[in-house]
């Protein structure tokens, strides 16, 4: 059968549109569609692990591939047995899971980025999605601190800056004294920085930053100090006065803004004074010199920067100190007074009005007057007028005052007694001091030295016998009367001594005085007393003697004192000092005695002598008186016995074991130290033994 041409046609147009529909059906519903199963945005803790999830549909098993920004990292053909491709150094940290999503082991920070993936499909073409990865670090250690150099009032800019050891900061803020920070004409805030346009002083102040991140918050801040200044300095004298008077102490000082704490200068004149560092001029013990005009500089150390200003001081001037009077003798028979108070604007005007009314100075004055009675011990006053501050002094003359002569005894180097008399007088005017030696007046030649002011007098010799031959006078004269007085010098003697005890009776202390123009160069300690070891004060040990003195220590010609150690409170000892001048010794000093007691006297023993004869004839009378009595007693009890009238009886007390042969053959005991009976304060003795008497033995008689 034999078609026609439009019939075939449409036949075939009717076949093309179908199978055009049916790919136009199948392709609405198997388009690939690959889409996020989870945020796109994702926050990771570095070191975590993290999956960017992603779900697929309308196509099997398509090919996967991952990019980081534009780099692809990871390619793969779902469910295929190949391995995934991934790019080289990145295997440990990525992984691909079946599904087409990607992990992340361990994440580093390095791999914030944004992720994209594409899925393929032959015939089903492409689709993709992308993520966006923040890994962060926790912040740790934040410093805040200036960018360079510091704030300073007037400048263009100043900018803090933060810097930390690690940590990834999302977001930043910043606080001025607790209020947060906008950028606006003062401000500008740019990463990691905070910029103060135009700082001035108000600016101080301290300044905190927050930085965060989804897994942690640091707030760190300092302080921050505008530097500025200094202001015009205001000057203020202290006390406040018109004028200042030479002597007085006044300070300067000044007041301005600035920080730091500006220095201060000052320049008097063309002269910079040095000497105030902290800024306030202390003026002591002002002079008129120092009137003029200061100026005070002030710099900030810091910025650079200067202020000035000037003031102006009076300085009048006052006489230094207080006047000064004295008294003079003019070729020892005038009085000269004398009245000073040097300096002053103008000078002070000085005057004697109970001397002179119409004697008058500036400053200095000088007024003799013939000397007499009435002057001596009258006070007389110098009236000083000055403008700022009257004054006054007063001088008193008088004669020379009773004295006493000082006598002083050493040895030179040569060996030779040295006498020093001294003499001096108590005057005004200084009295002035002659020598004579006996009607001979004395000079400065030798045996003799006069000092310089003729008021001691040496004499040397090596015997001392020498001395003892004259006597010396010194004369004390002024104006108004003169002193005299003669010194006999003695050869080594001693006025007085006494002795003193510890206690204990070991330790004694010998005293002594000597006469004031008694020659003395040395003294000899001595002792006499038992048998023994004494130690002397420079250790020596020496061996006494118990019936002679021997020296037990040598004291030089000051000494007024000894001691001596290691006594027996037990025994007896003497002590006696003897004067020396060198060689020669003088009158030993009276003996001092300690101890228990020396034995008997010659008389003691000489009346003991005596007493033994006659109290053995009262012995013997009384044993025959004795006897009497019992023998008539025996024969009147042989006679009749007639009544007896009550008897009366008689006692008789004798002592019992009187055995005075005992007393011959046994020897002499000694009888106690008398000495003992009497206590003084040197304990020169002890107490006595107290006497017991024998008990009585009662003889009755019958009459």
């Amino acid at each position: 059968m034999k078609m026609t041409w439009p019939g075939e046609f449409g036949r075939l147009s009717a076949v093309l549109l179908a199978i055009l529909l049916r790919f136009t059906f199948q392709g609405a519903y198997c388009q690939l569609v690959v889409s996020p199963a989870g945020p796109t945005l994702v926050n990771a803790l570095a070191g975590s692990n993290v999956t960017l999830a992603v779900s697929f549909s309308g196509a099997t098993d398509p090919a996967v591939t991952w990019f980081m920004a534009d780099l692809p990292v990871v390619t793969w053909a779902i469910t295929s047995g190949a391995p995934p491709d991934i790019a080289d150094n990145r295997d440990k940290v990525l992984r691909i899971e079946t599904d087409g999503s990607l992990s992340f082991v361990n994440v580093p920070l390095e791999y914030t980025s944004n992720y994209t993936i594409e899925m393929t499909k032959s015939g089903l073409g492409t689709s993709s999605t992308t993520f966006t990865l923040k890994v962060f670090d926790m912040i740790q250690d934040v410093i805040l601190k200036a960018q360079s150099g510091s704030a300073q009032e007037g400048s263009d800019r100043f900018t803090l800056q933060y810097s930390m050891l690690q940590g990834v900061v999302e977001d930043q803020t910043w606080f001025f004294s607790g209020m947060a920070i906008k950028s606006n004409s003062h401000y500008l805030v740019e990463e990691r920085n905070l910029v103060i346009l135009g700082p001035n002083r108000s600016d101080t102040g301290r300044y905190t930053v927050l930085l965060t991140n989804p897994f942690s918050s640091v707030t760190t801040d300092t302080n921050v100090t505008v530097l500025y200044g200094p202001d015009e300095p205001v000057l203020e004298a202290r006390p406040a006065r018109p004028f200042y008077v030479k002597g007085d102490s006044l300070s300067v000082s000044w007041q301005a803004d600035g920080f730091p704490t500006p220095t201060a200068e000052w320049v008097f004149g063309s002269q910079t004074l040095s000497d105030f560092p902290q800024g306030v001029l202390n003026l002591t013990n002002v002079q008129t010199s120092q009137g003029g005009v200061y100026t005070c500089t002030l710099l900030n150390e810091e910025t650079r920067e200067k202020s000035q200003k000037s003031i102006i001081l009076n300085v009048y001037e006052r006489p230094s100190g207080d006047p000064m009077c004295s008294v003079q003798s003019v070729n020892n028979v005038d009085l000269q007074y004398l009245c000073r108070w040097s300096g002053g604007t103008p000078q002070a005007q000085l005057s004697f009005p109970a001397l002179s009314n119409t004697s008058s100075g500036a400053g200095n004055l000088s007024l003799t007057v013939t000397a007499s009675h009435n002057l001596d011990g009258k006070p007389v006053k110098c009236v000083a007028d000055h403008p700022v501050e009257p004054n006054n002094c007063s001088i008193t003359a008088g004669s020379p005052r009773m004295f006493l002569p000082a006598v002083r005894t050493t040895v030179d180097s040569d060996g030779k007694i040295v006498v020093t008399i001294h003499c001096v007088s108590e005057a005004s005017p200084q009295a002035v001091v002659s020598w004579s030696r006996g009607s001979e007046a004395v000079t400065s030649t030798t045996p003799y030295q006069i000092s310089r002011d003729a008021t001691q007098l040496e004499i040397r010799d090596y015997n001392v016998s020498n001395f003892l031959l004259q006597n010396y006078s010194c004369i004390c004269r002024n104006p108004l009367g003169s002193q005299r007085r003669e010194i006999q010098l003695r050869g080594p003697s001693i006025s007085d001594s006494s002795l003193f005890t510890n206690h204990n009776g070991t330790i004694v202390t010998l005293t002594w005085e000597v006469p004031p123009t008694s020659i003395v160069t040395g003294f000899d300690i001595q002792m006499k007393g038992p048998q023994g070891l004494s130690r002397n004060r420079n250790g020596t040990q020496t061996r006494g003697s118990s019936n002679t003195f021997h020296t037990i220590q040598q004291k030089p010609g000051a000494a007024r004192s000894a001691d001596i150690f290691n006594l027996d409170p037990k025994l007896s000892y003497s002590f006696r000092v003897v004067p020396k001048a060198r060689m020669t010794e003088g009158r030993p000093s009276e003996v001092q005695r300690i101890g228990p007691g020396e034995g008997l006297s010659g008389s003691a023993i000489a009346g003991l002598a005596a007493g033994i004869p006659c109290g053995l004839l009262f012995l013997v009378l009384l044993a025959g008186l004795i006897y009497f009595c019992v023998y008539f007693n025996k024969n009147k009890s042989r006679q009749a016995k007639y009544p007896k009238s009550r008897a009366v009886e008689k006692v008789v007390t004798t002592p019992t074991e009187t055995t005075p042969h005992n007393l011959l053959t046994g020897g002499l005991k000694s009888p106690p130290d008398y000495n003992r009976l009497q206590q003084t304060p040197s304990e020169r003795s002890v107490a006595l033994p107290a006497f017991v008497p024998p008990p009585p033995v009662r003889t009755a008689t019958t009459v």
